[in-house]
């Protein structure tokens, strides 16, 4: 079997404009790894790359770090390292393989099921779609869209609208929000 880590570590830790990234993705245990984000919105652009590629168990733990954060992200401890693990944990047995824990469960629930409706979506997602959405993603136009997959605007976004597309993008938005709200609760 191959050793799929390093590549993920790769991907998760060589965005240059990832915001938030307190410290690099790095590996735990076998294939699990573990990374410190300070910004939601960041937070959950990690989990839609890794719900994406759905092969991941994705466990969210929210809540406290010890500080000062050590250099490596092995070293944290801290609730939120505490949450991860058992969310982790639960992400195996969840029909999403996403799971959120933290010490306000209500707000943790809350994350949890719009991850599992985005998760939802994606998973419906063809790879037509996935070119549609990685490039309105990028900022382009439906137009420039249509130039660059050589189909009409039309076609992009009926494209869009069968991806999901809208929905994600508020999927993403609400996440944030209120995990930025339970970080703060």
């Amino acid at each position: 079997m191959t050793d799929l880590v390093p590549e993920l570590l790769n991907i998760l830790n060589r965005r240059p404009r990832r915001t938030g990234l307190l410290r690099k993705f790095e590996r735990t245990a076998g294939d699990e790894v573990q990374g410190v984000l300070s910004e939601a919105r960041a937070t959950i652009e990690v989990i839609v790359e890794l719900l994406r590629a759905d092969i991941w168990y994705v466990g969210l733990g929210v809540g406290e770090v010890a500080q000062p954060l050590p250099r490596s992200t092995r070293a944290g401890s801290g609730d939120a390292f505490v949450f991860a693990r058992e969310a982790v944990n639960r992400a195996k047995s969840s029909p999403h393989h996403v799971n959120v824990v933290g010490s306000d469960a209500h707000c943790a629930e809350q994350v949890e099921t719009v991850l599992w409706l985005m998760a939802s979506v994606l998973r419906r997602r063809s790879e037509r779609g996935w070119a549609v959405a990685d490039l309105l993603a990028e900022g382009l136009t439906r137009r420039e869209i249509g130039v660059k997959l050589g189909i009409s605007q039309s076609a992009v976004t009926q494209r869009a609208q069968a991806a999901g597309f809208a929905e994600e993008q508020r999927g993403r938005v609400l996440a944030s929000e209120l995990l930025d709200a339970g970080a703060t609760a």
